[in-house]
């Protein structure tokens, strides 16, 4: 899968057990990484991320110990997502923590990773990239509930960093989701930005299949604003 694929991308040489560390925690957070879903093997991981297996351990230690995963012995056992390790436990609405105007900021920040990923995956993404970008779309669109869509919806914008081929830009996108992913949910409760948001995607498909690398700008930009509006319309409602 493309966004493991960006999940489990060789880490840089600073720090590498906190990178791990943050890198899974935001997938799993983001619902990327899936409740009870089984990691690669300690081996798998290091040869996958490039580093020692004791970076591996203590980065796995580090993430049984904040609740994020859980270890099962045995034949069949292995590492897995705990669940609703994602979830958020203060009461608190996602909104009622952040302003206005760190929403916008927040926006303007994912709008340039996302444009800058679609201006690239335009003139980079293979046959099979588009193919499994089609795919994300597909999902998304068949989305019912909030959650599925906002999940589906984070699948689709790792999926195009990821066809960006910058490791750069997919991990600052995977980093942006874990503040992006508890507020998404709120806004696709309205079928109407649902809907709206498919349509971005059809028409960001055709511009990537077609390699129109101004096209697919515009469109990214457009879904990202849109959605950013939508969020601060919504802490706006929630204020009052």
């Amino acid at each position: 899968m493309i966004t493991h694929a960006v999940i489990f991308a060789p880490i840089g040489q600073i720090s590498r057990s906190d990178q791990i560390v943050q890198r899974l925690s935001n997938a799993i957070i983001t619902g990327l990484l899936e409740p009870h879903e089984q990691l690669p093997n300690e081996a798998d991981l290091a040869k996958m991320m490039g580093v020692s297996h004791i970076t591996i351990r203590e980065a796995l230690n580090t993430l049984r110990a904040n609740n994020l995963i859980h270890t099962v012995r045995g034949r069949n056992g292995g590492s897995f997502v705990c669940e609703n390790a994602g979830a958020q436990n203060d009461g608190l609405h996602p909104l009622d923590a952040i302003g206005t105007e760190y929403l916008a900021d927040l926006g303007e920040m994912h709008c340039a990773v996302v444009s800058h990923s679609a201006r690239l995956a335009a003139r980079r993404m293979t046959v099979a990239d588009i193919t499994r970008f089609r795919e994300c779309v597909a999902m998304f669109t068949a989305a019912v509930t909030p959650e599925l869509r906002a999940q589906t919806d984070l699948r689709c914008l790792l999926t195009l960093a990821a066809c960006s081929h910058s490791t750069r830009l997919a991990s600052h996108e995977l980093q942006l989701q874990t503040e992006w992913a508890s507020l998404a949910a709120d806004v696709y409760r309205c079928d109407a930005v649902h809907r709206e948001v498919v349509d971005h995607y059809a028409r960001l498909t055709e511009a990537l299949a077609a390699r129109d690398a101004p096209l697919a700008v515009q469109i990214s930009a457009r879904l990202i604003d849109a959605l950013t509006s939508y969020l601060i319309e919504n802490k706006l409602k929630h204020s009052q």
